[in-house]
């Protein structure tokens, strides 16, 4: 099996539940063909560089798969007669690739985010309590000497 990614633009007038069909079109012509999808990620509406078909935005879906050329074919001709599809770019990212080594992969990497993630929270809140206290210590120090003034 060969590793691919295929970026696709839908129309932005299209539903949710529409763009949901062409990508589940998309991952049962991968899976149907013995591939295996990695990742499918929608990126959402965004404004196109230029004009395509008289639009000027366009929802984005990216997803990320292995499997064979004749799965590839098969999605972009669908792509080709679908009039919901803007425009459409498949990348090979690697002659052979094991797509369970890539899921465990990415598995970790998204357990390390996510621990990440949990650090950063617990990094924040101690910030915040100092910051808060740091201005408090500003405060007083200001009070504190028109206090020994007022003493003299």
């Amino acid at each position: 099996m060969r590793r691919y990614e295929t970026i696709f633009i839908v129309r932005p007038n299209v539903a949710e539940d529409e763009i949901e069909a062409v990508t589940s079109r998309t991952s049962s012509v991968i899976e149907g063909d013995g591939g295996t999808i990695i990742k499918i990620d929608k990126w959402g509406l965004k404004k196109l560089a230029y004009l395509i078909k008289k639009e000027s935005q366009g929802y984005y879906v990216y997803i990320d798969y292995a499997g064979i050329p004749a799965s590839v074919s098969e999605i972009e001709r669908i792509f080709r007669i679908d009039d919901k599809v803007l425009k459409y770019l498949t990348i090979k990212l690697a002659d052979s690739c094991d797509p369970e080594a890539i899921k465990e992969e990415l598995a970790s990497a998204e357990a390390a985010e996510t621990t990440t993630e949990d650090e950063a929270k617990e990094d924040e809140s101690p910030s915040e309590t100092a910051g808060i206290s740091a201005e408090d210590e500003a405060k007083e120090e200001e009070e504190s000497p028109s206090e020994e003034k007022q003493a003299d």
